[in-house]
């Protein structure tokens, strides 16, 4: 950015809220669409709280001149400055860069209620609003759709057919539906078309399982807590059981099937897999049911989901 340019900035004359009156970009300066939506809420935010950019920019401990050009949509500025800057506004980090809660009163206002509850009161929260909006687990079918979540070398495939042969229910893997929708590979359709599609076709799959199966025992692929809502689709239609096992077991239950993908092109492969699960474990904590494989036989674990889900579904263990 010129000198001139931040000049005209830092000294252009503001009304009496604060804001600049019939403020624009100086002529030949081209905005990004990102930088100038940023600038956008900077300015409406501190003329909600009556502060005068002066004001604000001692507060956040920035010159006037950056924060013109930031509110300007023409200062690409640091993470740490925007801290600074949403300190000095009384508001999240989150609230200043346009995140979906802030951008309305009432997303704020619900927002406020939910900060700091415990994840106990959130699930409450959660299902209330699915009853509210007509989006809860009210499905019939539920308890007799399992659905198997948990990272690669879960045990997903072969426990899931062992249940799924125990309950004399169908069996399927959603990762294999997901190729016959989309006509190709996993791996093809992330390689062709991108994550996103994927996540479509993961829906789609899901979608389609639950309308032709009243009964079933499902094997999820790893990531599908990674889009909420295909997991809520999941959560709504299906009794869902994590699959847990320790970092090291995955690994090696993966390598042993001669499957080293993702991992093995990484040198930091067994942290990328703890960060990973890491990263998922909260989300497959809202499972119906937990099954620990670490240190077990293939049986015993076997067992132990058997009795879980024949309890769970309501029936006696024979």
């Amino acid at each position: 950015m010129n000198e001139h340019v931040d000049a005209v900035l830092a000294t252009a004359p503001e009304n009496g809220n604060g804001s600049n009156a019939g403020a624009a970009a100086p002529a030949g300066e081209a905005r990004n669409p990102l930088l100038a939506a940023l600038g956008d809420r900077v300015r409406n935010l501190r003329a909600q709280r009556g502060l005068t950019r002066k004001a604000v920019a001692i507060a956040a401990d920035v010159s006037e001149r950056h924060l013109a050009n930031l509110e300007y949509g023409i200062g690409n500025a640091s993470i740490l400055v925007l801290q600074q800057v949403a300190g000095a506004l009384h508001c999240s980090l989150a609230e200043l860069v346009g995140d979906i809660t802030t951008s309305s009163p009432e997303w704020l206002l619900i927002r406020e209620l939910l900060e700091n509850r415990s994840e106990t009161d959130l699930r409450r929260v959660r299902v209330a609003l699915g009853e509210l909006l007509g989006t809860a687990s009210v499905d019939p079918a539920r308890h007799r759709r399992i659905a198997l979540v948990g990272l690669r070398g879960a045990g997903k495939s072969t426990l899931g057919q062992m249940l799924a042969e125990d309950l004399e229910l169908p069996f399927i893997e959603l990762s294999r539906e997901i190729e016959k929708l989309a006509g190709c590979s996993v791996r093809e359709i992330h390689d062709l078309y991108g994550t996103n599609a994927y996540r479509r076709y993961e829906r789609r799959a899901l979608e389609e399982a639950v309308q032709i199966y009243s009964e079933v025992v499902i094997a999820t692929p790893g990531g599908i807590v990674s889009d909420p809502a295909t997991f809520n689709e999941l959560l709504a239609h299906c009794t869902t059981v994590w699959l847990q096992a320790a970092p090291e077991e995955h690994m090696g239950r993966v390598a042993a099937q001669g499957d080293t993908r993702p991992m093995a092109a990484s040198k930091e492969a067994m942290e990328d897999l703890r960060r990973i699960l890491n990263g998922r474990a909260a989300f497959y904590s809202k499972a119906d049911l937990s099954v620990d494989t670490s240190g077990r036989t293939l049986a015993q674990s076997f067992q132990a989901l058997r009795a879980a889900t024949r309890q769970s579904m309501g029936l006696l263990d024979g």
